[in-house]
């Protein structure tokens, strides 16, 4: 969703800017709770309900996160509520990491598979991909998906190397068909 994706970014960016290095990883982890708290949907119906006042909503969410908000991120979550921009969090939290990884010279990666990576066959992957991608930190996710019928799909931002023999037949039958 774009238009998400532009409300979000000026409140990533000022979190981002506001918080100092060593502070970053707490912030992510507050961030990514009042996320989850975000995408429920009882909580959805209470930020628009005119009867819920912002700093009421606030004062729910802070006591439903499990350790207790740091400063910054209880004013970020009082502002977010005067906007009526909840639903936003979760974006700004996936905004705020990438702001996190870029700074620290890292990158998130989502490998789907086939079957179970484990060991020397996903550190032989994590290492192929770092010189691919030059060098970077990578946080990997992975996913098992047999669907895929073999080979994996990775995705690194917005770039997709997709080598699942899934992939691959899909490329076979639009060949042929054309």
């Amino acid at each position: 969703m774009a238009e998400l994706a532009t409300i979000a970014r000026p409140y990533a960016e000022a979190l981002f800017q506001s918080a100092k290095p060593a502070e970053l990883a707490t912030a992510l982890d507050q961030l990514s709770e009042l996320a989850q708290l975000a995408e429920q949907p009882e909580i959805a119906v209470l930020s628009n309900n005119p009867k819920v006042s912002a700093d009421d909503l606030t004062k729910l969410l802070s006591g439903m996160v499990k350790t207790k908000l740091d400063g910054k991120i209880s004013s970020f979550l009082s502002l977010v509520n005067q906007n009526h921009r909840l639903a936003a969090v979760p974006e700004i939290a996936r905004q705020f990491e990438a702001m996190k990884n870029r700074s620290e010279g890292a990158a998130e990666v989502m490998i789907t598979s086939a079957f179970p990576l484990e060991g020397s066959a996903l550190n032989d992957l994590l290492s192929s991909l770092k010189k691919r991608f030059g060098g970077k930190e990578l946080r990997p996710t992975i996913q098992v998906d047999p669907t895929l019928i073999g080979g994996v799909r990775i995705q690194v931002g917005d770039e997709v190397l997709d080598s699942s023999v899934k992939a691959q037949l899909a490329q076979m039958q639009v060949s042929l068909g054309a």
